[in-house]
């Protein structure tokens, strides 16, 4: 990948060299949504929480060997995903929709999710965010990936570390189990 085309990568390049004002703007640009794929995928605050500085420990471990070779955000996610599944093999026990929605809340989201949006539009919103937790593990990441990050579908597979097709299955079976549930 052209280093040139990303401007995280730049970023990430250039705290490899020394500028931490570097760092401070990708973690600025990443923490909302890295916190928020953590926190959905496991359901557990305090191991969300663990994996978030994790996280971001292996990325400053890895500024000086940084190599673009995807997106910053799919390097970023892969390593993010990496310790979910490490937290899965773990088998701690996973948090209630209702601690996961008062994380969430405590964290800032986007300007598109702000109070003034309708109440039916939040409750749209809430019915999918319990649905999404009803899926399968791999399905939840695929279907949060790329929904949430809007990764492709071969970037959801670099992060996964599966195939292509796999992703596509995943992500398939994921919006048919969520139209099922969704559906009046």
């Amino acid at each position: 990948m052209d280093a040139a085309v990303d401007p995280d990568a730049q970023l990430m390049l250039a705290y490899a060299r020394g500028d931490l004002a570097a760092f401070d703007a990708l973690y600025s640009n990443h923490r909302g949504p890295l916190y928020r794929f953590l926190l959905r995928s496991v359901r557990d605050r305090a191991l969300a929480d663990e994996l978030f500085q994790e996280t971001w420990s292996r990325v400053i471990a890895a500024r000086e060997r940084y190599q673009p070779q995807a997106r910053f955000q799919t390097w970023l996610l892969q390593i993010a995903h990496h310790l979910v599944i490490d937290g899965h093999r773990r088998k701690r026990p996973l948090a209630g929709g209702d601690e996961a929605e008062i994380a969430l809340s405590t964290h800032p989201a986007p300007e598109r999710e702000q109070p003034e949006q309708s109440l039916s539009e939040f409750e749209q919103r809430r019915r999918l965010q319990l649905a999404i937790e009803q899926l399968p593990d791999e399905q939840r990441h695929a279907i949060l990936l790329r929904l949430e990050n809007e990764l492709s579908l071969e970037e959801i597979a670099d992060v996964t570390g599966v195939g292509r097709e796999t992703v596509k299955s995943r992500l398939r079976y994921a919006m048919t189990k969520l139209r099922d549930v969704l559906s009046p």
